[in-house]
C-alpha cells in the first residue's frame, strides 16, 4: 500500500499561479484556498469586487481535494443528542441551513460544468450493530422533525452490504471525486478575474480599523475586508479567535478495483454510500474506477503549523483491518494507496461562521462533513461582506464575536473513543 503525500483523487494542477511577490490592494482578500475560499472569492467577484485569493500551495491542496467525496446534508453533532440541546428552532435552522448547503454544491458543479463524477444516490448513516439500530430510528426520528430529507431504512431493503443491518438514508446529495472537482472549481476562479496567488501563505493578518492588512513571506496585501476560509489552519494567525479549530488529520484508503458481481454477492446491490453510527464514524463508498475507498475510524490531532504529511502506517493498517473485518467477503481485496489531510473540528461540532474583527469576517464549516457547507458558507459570507443583509442560512451558525470553549477533541480523547468503538464492535460480535 502507498502512503500518498499528496490526493489520491486526481492530479495536482501541472503549473500554478504565481506567488505574492509585491504590496497590492484590493477590496476583498481571501485567506485560504479550499472550497470555501474559491467559493467566498468568486462570489465577491460576482458582487463587483476587486478580489484577491490568497493560497498557501495551490487551491485546494488541503482537506478540499483529500475528503470521502460525500455531498451530505449531515451536521457533524449527532441528531438524537442536538433534540436535547438546542431549541427545536435552531435545530430546524441547522438542517434547513445543511441541506441548501447540498442543493448549492449541486448547483456549482452544473453552473461551472465540473467533471467529477457525481452521483445523486444520498448517503446512509448505517448501522452495524442492534445497538446502533436502535440508536438510527430515534436520529431517524430527530431529523424528520427538524426537516430533514431522511428516512430510516432496513439494510436488505436498502441494499446494503451483508452486516450493515439498516440505517437512516439522506434524501438529497450523494458522491463525487473532490480532486476533480477541485481542479474545475480552480480553472473556474482564475477565470473569473480574481486576482489568484499561489504558494503565499499569510503569516500575519492585522485589522487597523480602515483597512485590513495581511503580510506574505514576499509580499503584502491591502484591503477593504478580508474572509478567512483557512479552517485547520486557522490558529496559525493571531487575528483568529482562540480555539476555533482543533487540526485534526484523517486518512483515507483505496483499494483494487472490485469486481461488480462481488458487491453484489456480499448484498452490496445499492452502492450507496455509507458511514457508520460510531463515536468516530467509518465511511465506505463505491467509486466511479470500481475501487472501495474508506476512511475516518481512527484520527490524530495536530498543531500549528501543520506538517505536510502521509497517513500514519499504523492508522493505515487499523483501517485496512476495519474493511476487511467489515467486508469479510472481500478479505482477500487488496489497499493500493492512503492518504490523508487536516481538517478543522469545533468546540461545538457544529458549522459556524463569525467576526474576528471589525473587517475580518471567519467561517469553519466543516467537522468533517463539510464540503458542501463550506462552499456555501464561503458565498454567504462574500455577501456580508459586501454590505448584504445576513442570509437566514448564515443567521443559523453566526457566532459573532462570542468566545468558544475549550475543545475537549484531543489526542487521548480521540484514541479513547477509537478504542470504545473497537470494544462496541466486540460485544457486538459476541451478540450475533
Amino acid at each position: 500500500m502507498k502512503l500518498l503525500h499528496e490526493t489520491g483523487w486526481a492530479a495536482t494542477p501541472a503549473h500554478s499561479e504565481a506567488s505574492l511577490d509585491k504590496e497590492i490592494t484590493c477590496d476583498v482578500v481571501v485567506i485560504g484556498g479550499g472550497v470555501g475560499g474559491m467559493s467566498a472569492a468568486l462570489r465577491a467577484a460576482e458582487n463587483g469586487a476587486d478580489v484577491v485569493l490568497l493560497e498557501s500551495h495551490t487551491l485546494g491542496w488541503g482537506a478540499s481535494s483529500r475528503n470521502a467525496g460525500y455531498i451530505t446534508n449531515s451536521i457533524a453533532a449527532d441528531p438524537e443528542l442536538l433534540r436535547l440541546l438546542l431549541k427545536p428552532e435552531r435545530l430546524r435552522n441547522l438542517y434547513r441551513y445543511a441541506e441548501n448547503s447540498v442543493h448549492f454544491a449541486e448547483e456549482a458543479i452544473a453552473r461551472h460544468e465540473i467533471d467529477c463524477g457525481f452521483q445523486r444516490e444520498g448517503i446512509v448513516m448505517a448501522a452495524v450493530s442492534k445497538g446502533q439500530l436502535r440508536h438510527a430510528r430515534r436520529n431517524a426520528k430527530a431529523m424528520a422533525e427538524a426537516g430533514s430529507s431522511a428516512e430510516f431504512v432496513e439494510g436488505r431493503a436498502a441494499g446494503l452490504p451483508e452486516g450493515f443491518l439498516g440505517g437512516v438514508r439522506e434524501g438529497v446529495g450523494g458522491t463525487l471525486n473532490p480532486g476533480e472537482f477541485v481542479l474545475g472549481l480552480r480553472a473556474a476562479t482564475i477565470a473569473s478575474g480574481v486576482r489568484v496567488c499561489e504558494h503565499s501563505p499569510a503569516r500575519d493578518v492585522a485589522d487597523t480599523g480602515d483597512q485590513v492588512i495581511v503580510t506574505t513571506p514576499d509580499g503584502r496585501v491591502r484591503a477593504r475586508k478580508a474572509l478567512l476560509t483557512t479552517n485547520a489552519y486557522s490558529a496559525g494567525l493571531s487575528i483568529a479567535p482562540k480555539r476555533l479549530a482543533t487540526p485534526v488529520w484523517t486518512s483515507l484508503v483505496e483499494t483494487e478495483p472490485v469486481a461488480a458481481e462481488r458487491l453484489d454477492e456480499i448484498g452490496w446491490t445499492s452502492r450507496a454510500p455509507m458511514v457508520t453510527l460510531h463515536m468516530i464514524l467509518e465511511s465506505y463508498r463505491v467509486t466511479p474506477r470500481g475501487t472501495i475507498v474508506f476512511g475516518t475510524r481512527r484520527l490524530q490531532t495536530g498543531r500549528n503549523p501543520l506538517p505536510d504529511r502521509t497517513p500514519d502506517p499504523k492508522v493505515a493498517d487499523d483501517l485496512v483491518r476495519g474493511f476487511h473485518d467489515r467486508f469479510p467477503g472481500l478479505r482477500d481485496v487488496k489497499a493500493q494507496s492512503a492518504w490523508g489531510g487536516w481538517i478543522g473540528m469545533s468546540s461545538t461540532w457544529l458549522p459556524v461562521a463569525g467576526e474576528a474583527s471589525d473587517n475580518v469576517l471567519y467561517s469553519l464549516a466543516c467537522n468533517g462533513h463539510g464540503f458542501a457547507q463550506a462552499q456555501y458558507v464561503g458565498h454567504l459570507l462574500a455577501d456580508s461582506a459586501a454590505g448584504k443583509a445576513m442570509h437566514d442560512d448564515l443567521a443559523a451558525i453566526w457566532h459573532g464575536r462570542k468566545r468558544f470553549a475549550p475543545s475537549f477533541v484531543s489526542g487521548p480523547a480521540l484514541y479513547a473513543g477509537w478504542l470504545a468503538d473497537r470494544v462496541s464492535d466486540r460485544l457486538a460480535a459476541l451478540t450475533k
